[in-house]
């Protein structure tokens, strides 16, 4: 069906319809009828695009908007493919955004527009609209209830049912974990969350689950009953055995010495192996005789001995006890894991020795089991035992059966009956930070949104009201605020990791100038300048290109700790690997190797002109000579790799660069402060902080870095140290051979009076002028300043707050010093870029030199193998773990410290709205 954009005959207001529009034709009238878009009024209003179904005024032109609402029509308005509608001119269809499209493109440099605004909620459709508002995800509401304890809002009952849904559910997804079952997939939303709420309803799902939990538990119990008795009879069977055993060969062997003392062939020898019980028995008379009794059973292998020794103890040895092991674990019926454990048997005589016996066996924890003395009533016993277990053991698999059947009926619906539970209790606990009005028959809420989301805002707020049937719609409206708004910036995938980046560092304040813009190109780059080797760059750009393209698969997984870091960072490592790849090629170095990649090297043998550059032994000793005056095309010639001259060549070009690269970004800081000054209409900051700052560090570390390129165009020899140096000591002294260009003395001690004056430049003009701008304004007059109505305070634009000069003007001092300091400190700072970078290039070289080629330097195949694997493990662990880690986090400094602190405040918060697509396991 196309939806067409008409004009509404009655109020003039551009609406939606699937039909025409005849002349006088009223509302709801005709094919498919327009309705009015404006919820509380009938207005022209030109361009304003909104889903159909809209409502118009209240009482009859409202009733006149109304229309049956079959299936069909339900489903159009809960389709949240409809839920924005591109602008199209009159009579032609509309065309929607695609389900990504949350909004207009944002700008990232800085963050979106915010508004605050207000919402008065007919309660019959707060549910729905709350939830069309988590659908969209553009609204963060305000708590409006902050006194109130959690148990005293008004859907507190509401959201303690919920909690108690949720519980359930994860004891049913505990259950299905202990019965290795997987829950089905979670199902896919295409119908919107109208569509989820229609097919389940929380009162029937909360009787469902109260139901399947009744049932579940009493299957657990029954099973846990079957499972002891189970493992008691399974214990008794091998107590039947053991103990039979040993009864069955002390038997035999007391009829065998009786025997033998009839016929009287036992010896002397003979008497040590007579049973000494039966021995006493024999020389007591019959009367006298004390029959000795028993106690039978199992205990843990790990306490058989202390066991043994107390019982001995206790009894004053007056015991004999006979142990057997149990080959294996069995199932303990107290705890149902499998323990090892050994059968016993003490015997014993009198009450008195009875009851030791039994308290000893219950505080080690060992179960007692009845064991007949009487063969024929053993072996009764047994085939008795071996039936039980049998019968339990049939059970057990009919009631496992069930309740597998159970659990997966349960699996089907778990993850969609879970997403229900988890976004009612998030709708409830968001309905009690509404405030209620005192005839409790609307509810106003507060929060911010992006400009830019008012319009769908609007539509969703139009579409709940629609659908759960409300005689009054919701009023939107903004309100008027000094607060300060939330930050929000939109991010896809790839910035979303540099924005997180910055915001480690602190949350932008709202509208200031967002450093992630910048950190996209310059923080890759740093960290190449410090890591530059394209052979470490292809390595660390393939495990990249892994992380990418497999990112659907690892999105739907929980990963560990360090796993989640690199994916989330997945992008920052790519663009990190490409631009190692290309200070690599600038470095020319593989893995600490040269390559002529861009041609044949411009030097030679200084001693033999004809031998190429790599084939000559004098290299380290007397040097190359270059032919011609040609550079090497792209990069560093690999003729200085392995060179007399490489270290201090490579040592000055990389701690020139660093100065430079340094220079560059903190002139981009300053200069986003001028424009964080302009956007904020504060001239002061520009004339008293931005201007003299940026003198100040170009007349200084600027003119260093314009002897720097001056030295490398004109090959000079000059120290630029000394030049520095006297600069400040002796400005007015001849220059002599450290002289670069004509003029240099009168243009330094020019440099050097601009950065003297910019200090007090900083510190004194802005505290006197904002205390003649407070002493006026409470004279009731006002003060202009070059052109500009600057109005700043001690914190900002409150006109009414205190001016405390003495405040203001130690924090200007403060600023100003920090500047001034930071400004010799950050640009040293940047000399770990040259640092890192030789770091990295010298154990890059150990690695190859001293560990794989001197390994190759013997023919033997196994210390060759063991170099290869232990340079692996070397250039793995060292150079691309631990170095990749270290110039991650100096790249990090260099961009919290010594860039961002000269425009960037950081003092903001985040914008967190309210949406389904942010809930997780955290928020049941």
């Amino acid at each position: 069906m196309a939806y067409v954009r008409k004009s509404c005959e009655t109020c003039s207001t551009y609406c939606l319809s699937s039909g025409t529009i005849a002349a006088g034709q009223d509302h709801g009238q005709g094919g498919g009828g327009p309705f009015c878009s404006i919820p509380s009024r009938c207005g022209k209003e030109e361009g304003r695009y909104y889903v159909l179904g809209l409502l118009g005024k209240a009482g009859s032109h409202r009733q006149a908007h109304r229309r049956p609402r079959s299936a069909d029509h339900r489903r159009t308005h809960t389709d949240p493919s409809l839920t924005a509608l591109q602008r199209a001119p009159e009579g032609q269809p509309a065309t929607r955004l695609g389900i990504g499209d949350k909004m207009v493109q944002m700008e990232l440099f800085r963050s979106e527009e915010m508004n605050l605004v207000q919402l008065i909620i007919p309660s019959e459709s707060a549910h729905d609209t709350v939830s069309y508002l988590a659908e969209l995800g553009l609204l963060q509401f305000k708590d409006l209830n902050p006194d109130k304890s959690p148990f005293q809002r008004t859907y507190a009952n509401q959201v303690k049912r919920c909690a108690e849904m949720a519980r359930k559910l994860r004891y049913f997804r505990d259950q299905m974990g202990k019965a290795s079952l997987t829950p089905a997939a979670r199902p896919a939303l295409d119908g919107g969350w109208s569509a989820q709420n229609g097919d389940v309803d929380l009162d029937d799902l909360e009787v469902k689950l109260s139901e399947l939990e009744s049932e579940l538990t009493e299957i657990l119990a029954n099973t846990d009953k079957l499972n002891r008795a189970h493992a008691e009879l399974t214990e008794l069977n091998l107590v039947l055995q053991k103990a039979g055993a040993f009864f069955s060969s002390a038997r035999d062997n007391a009829t065998e010495a009786q025997r033998r003392e009839l016929e009287g062939l036992s010896g002397s020898s003979e008497d040590m192996d007579r049973p000494l019980l039966l021995e006493q028995e024999m020389q007591i008379e019959p009367s006298k005789q004390v029959r000795l009794g028993y106690v039978s059973g199992v205990v843990p292998k790990a306490k058989a001995l202390a066991f043994e020794r107390i019982l001995f103890r206790a009894t004053r040895g007056n015991m004999f006890l006979k142990q057997a092991p149990i080959e294996q674990p069995v199932t303990d019926p107290a705890t149902g894991e499998k323990v090892e454990k050994v059968v016993f048997v003490v015997f014993f005589a009198g009450e008195r020795a009875r009851l030791k016996v039994t308290k000893i066996c219950e505080a080690f924890g060992a179960n007692k089991y009845p064991f007949p003395e009487d063969a024929t009533r053993q072996r009764q016993v047994k085939i008795q035992v071996a039936s039980r277990l049998n019968e339990l053991h049939q059970t057990l698999e009919a009631g496992n059966l069930h309740r597998d059947n159970v659990l997966t009926n349960i699996g089907y619906k778990l993850e969609e009956w879970t997403l229900l539970v988890r976004r009612e209790k998030a709708v409830y606990h968001t309905l009690n930070m509404l405030s209620i009005d005192v005839t409790r028959k609307c509810l106003v809420a507060e929060g911010w949104c992006p400009v830019a989301a008012k319009s769908r805002i609007q539509d969703a707020l139009q579409r709940a009201a629609f659908d759960s049937n409300s005689q009054v719609g919701t009023i939107f409206q903004v309100l008027h605020t000094k607060e300060l708004p939330p930050t929000y910036y939109r991010t896809n995938k790839f910035t979303g990791a540099f924005q997180e980046i910055v915001d480690a560092y602190g949350v932008g304040r709202y509208r200031e100038a967002n450093p992630g813009v910048f950190s996209i190109i310059t923080f890759p780059f740093l960290f190449a300048v410090m890591f530059g080797d394209w052979g470490h760059g292809i390595i660390l750009l393939l495990a990249s290109l892994y992380l990418v393209l497999n990112e659907k698969k690892y999105m739907s997984q929980k990963l560990g700790d360090i796993m989640d870091m690199a994916f989330g960072g997945r992008y920052v490592i790519l663009l990190m690997s490409i631009f190692s790849i290309y200070t690599g090629f600038i470095y020319n170095e593989f893995f600490s190797v040269p390559f002529k990649i861009f041609g044949n090297s411009a030097y030679t043998c200084r001693d033999h002109p004809d031998i190429p550059w790599d084939q000559c032994e004098s290299a380290t000793t007397v040097g190359l000579i270059k032919l011609g005056d040609q550079p090497y095309p792209f990069g560093l010639d690999p003729a200085w790799h392995g060179s007399r001259s490489e270290l201090p060549f490579t040592n000055s070009l990389k701690m020139k660069m660093s100065i430079l690269l340094g220079v560059t970004q903190m002139n981009v800081g300053i200069i986003l402060s001028y424009f964080n000054a302009k956007f904020f209409s504060k001239p002061l900051n520009v004339w008293y902080e931005f201007v003299p700052q940026i003198l100040f560090l170009g007349s200084l570390f600027g003119y260093l870095s314009i002897l720097i390129i001056v030295k490398w165009c004109t090959g000079s020899q000059a120290d630029l140290y000394h030049v520095m140096i006297y600069m400040f000591l002796s400005p007015t002294d001849d220059l002599g051979d450290n002289e670069l260009f004509w003029g240099q003395k009168q243009l330094q001690i020019v440099f050097l009076v601009i950065a003297f004056v910019a200090v007090p430049w900083m510190l004194l003009p802005k505290p006197l002028i904002l205390k003649k701008q407070h002493e006026q304004r409470l004279a009731g007059r006002t003060y202009g300043i070059l052109g500009g109505s600057d109005t700043e305070s001690v914190n900002g634009d409150d006109e009414h707050e205190e001016f405390e000069f003495g405040e203001v003007f130690v924090h200007q001092m403060i600023h100003t010093i920090e500047f001034v300091l930071g400004a010799v400190s950050n640009t040293a700072s940047y000399l770990r870029l040259w640092a890192l970078s030789l770091a990295h290039a010298e154990l890059s070289a150990v690695f190859y030199e001293r560990v794989l080629l001197l390994a190759f330097e013997y023919d033997n195949i196994i210390i060759r193998l063991i170099g290869l694997i232990v340079f692996t493990i070397a250039t793995l662990g060292v150079l691309l773990v631990m170095e990749t880690l270290s110039a991650f986090l100096h790249a990090l400094r260099l961009h919290w410290v010594e860039f961002m602190n000269k425009f960037y405040m950081g003092d903001g918060y985040k914008f967190h709205p309210f949406a389904f697509a942010t809930l997780g396991e955290d928020d049941d």
